[in-house]
């Protein structure tokens, strides 16, 4: 049973922090494309970014101030442009942003950090931006994380945000979330951003380990469609307002928050795979018997990746080939006799030998998983056993549909 529970609010479920999204002009809709997530109190930050050498004037600003180990009060995020690939200008209309929102709420710049997402190539729209923030800061409240989740989508069809509490010596610690991402998406983060609030009061140097390793077991194991991009971040902050014991090591305490952690990060991370571009259905990839975790979560990755899978479960076609072609690519040393492969409750091959089932009926339960999206019937569970070994590992990817190409090749025009 899981010990912790899930609450209404999103960002602002935890104590002593607020939320605000609102339309600024920065998209060309006219839709809601400026966020803000506001601690009222001292808080520490954490944070995890694309590995990309071509990255965003945000990435480079949030990593300086976050080794710099100030306090975070604030994070500004605009859709609409991502500021990469800008040069020089791109990183002074970065640090201008922080300055006029440090102003504008009472802070240090170095308490601000940033994030942005929209087309790679396009400057900030900087003057409307900073003519935005005073009415950004004054709707800020309580109850605004589901304006910033619907403020930071690009192509997503749907917001996504949770939250979650647990009971550390018996008082409520609480953690929520937002995320938006849809292409792009990829292990070693992909075109995502997700930003998480806690009120537990966890030591900076714990914080980041958590949330490095929350990322590696969700956001890190997403695929959609093989690319990553400029702009990826993962955001955490931690104000300590729950009033519980400090964290600082790992110990019980620190093993439940990171649980939960965790909870918050998959729940963001199957989401945005779900919502992948042009997707019908969320894919949940399991192995299991390889020799420790890191290998069963790269054979993981590669069968939720394989464009040849992807197409076969939009094509309703139980072509089971293709996952243990996949297995076997993946980089990792086992033994085909070993190999086994079940689609949903259906055994397909078992010690590497093919067996016979209702194609009809495996057919029938892709057509229905298809046809299910963001229901609870939308997922295609696919697990494989590759030896004996005690490592598991997990991955989500989605279908590969005729509307990805269709979405990804009108994307600028």
């Amino acid at each position: 049973m899981a010990e912790w529970r899930v609450i209404p609010g999103g960002v602002t479920a935890p104590r002593g922090f607020q939320a605000a999204g609102i339309a600024s002009g920065l998209k060309p809709s006219g839709a809601p494309d400026l966020a803000l997530i506001y601690s009222e109190y001292d808080a520490i930050g954490a944070g995890v970014f694309t590995n990309s050498y071509v990255r965003a004037a945000c990435v480079d600003y949030c990593r300086q101030r976050l080794e710099a180990r100030s306090n975070t009060r604030a994070i500004l995020v605009n859709a609409g442009q991502a500021n990469a690939c800008t040069g020089n200008q791109g990183w002074v209309d970065a640090v201008d942003s922080a300055e006029t929102l440090a102003t504008a709420l009472g802070l240090s710049p170095e308490e601000i950090l940033l994030a942005s997402t929209g087309v790679i190539g396009q400057r900030l729209k900087i003057d409307q931006l900073k003519a935005a923030i005073p009415r950004l800061v004054s709707n800020l409240s309580n109850e605004g994380s589901d304006a910033v989740a619907s403020a930071i989508i690009t192509t997503d069809l749907v917001t996504k945000t949770v939250a979650m509490e647990t009971l550390l010596h018996d008082r409520p610690v609480r953690i929520g979330g937002v995320a938006k991402g849809s292409g792009m998406i990829h292990p070693n983060m992909a075109t995502m951003l997700a930003f998480v609030t806690c009120d537990a009061t966890v030591s900076p140097t714990l914080w980041q380990d958590m949330l490095r390793r929350a990322a590696n077991r969700s956001f890190n194991q997403i695929t959609v469609d093989g690319d990553t991009s400029t702009n990826d971040s993962l955001i955490a902050l931690a104000n300590g307002q729950s009033r519980t014991p400090a964290i600082t090591d790992d110990g019980e305490d620190a093993q439940q928050l990171e649980s939960m952690l965790t909870a918050v990060c998959q729940h963001l991370a199957k989401a945005i795979a779900r919502d992948g571009e042009g997707a019908t259905c969320l894919i949940d990839v399991t192995v299991s018997g390889a020799i420790n975790d890191a290998a069963g979560n790269q054979v993981a990755r590669t069968i939720a990746g394989s464009s040849l899978v992807k197409s076969a479960v939009f094509g309703h076609d139980p072509n089971w080939g293709r996952i243990a072609a996949a297995a076997g690519r993946a980089g990792v040393n086992f033994d085909q006799n070993d190999l086994r492969v079940q689609l949903g409750d259906m055994l397909l091959m078992e010690h590497g030998q093919p067996l016979s089932f209702d194609r009809a009926a495996a057919s029938a339960y892709l057509r229905t998983a298809c046809q299910g999206q963001y229901l609870q019937t939308d997922t295609v569970a696919i697990k494989v056993t590759i030896g004996n070994g005690t490592g598991m590992g997990q991955a989500w990817g989605c279908d590969l549909s005729y509307d990805y190409v269709k979405i990804n090749a009108e994307y600028t025009t």
